[in-house]
């Protein structure tokens, strides 16, 4: 589910604290593959799959195993530092906690943007009054379609072409 955060990095400095904190609360041994981990991790701004995120760990740390990756993984979304998603293609992605936004994803080429409105957040606050109060703790906006070279559009090209940072 989209995360209402009340956490809002401004740097990975004030990630790695939080994650030097977890750490040492919960007694977990520090090693150099999960750290080498949790560094790369915390600095990409993407959606990463396990996969993509041990291939840039093994650039550093070349006996890295996928094990270590997915078990640091859940270790930094039990910690509140990282977010799992589902885009339907039947690979989990995480991301870096921080501001809420939604995306748009092309079932196609698999590019996904993130956005924010403040009109859509707007409209799903009204909705939830207006169905009895409810009270929204989080959630998930997801958009699923074709970019326009998906589409079949012959003029249109995927926004990843034209230069959009696919996240």
């Amino acid at each position: 589910m989209g995360e209402r955060s009340d956490f809002h990095p401004d740097n990975t400095g004030e990630l790695k604290q939080r994650w030097r904190s977890y750490v040492q609360d919960h007694r977990l041994n520090v090693t150099a593959q999960r750290e080498a981990i949790v560094e790369q991790f915390l600095r990409t701004r993407d959606h990463v799959s396990i996969d993509e995120l041990l291939s840039k760990v093994r650039k550093r740390q070349p006996k890295v195993g996928y094990a270590t990756v997915y078990r640091t993984l859940k270790l930094l979304v039990d910690s509140g530092l990282a977010v799992e998603r589902q885009f339907g293609d039947g690979q989990a992605r995480y991301e870096v906690v921080g501001d809420h936004h939604d995306h748009l994803i092309c079932v196609k080429c698999g590019l996904i943007l993130e956005f924010e409105d403040e009109e859509i957040e707007r409209l799903q606050d009204r909705i939830a009054a207006r169905l009895g109060n409810f009270t929204v703790l989080r959630h998930r906006h997801e958009l699923y379609g074709l970019c326009p070279k998906a589409a079949g559009d012959t003029d249109g090209a995927c926004p990843r072409e034209q230069g959009v940072k696919r996240s």
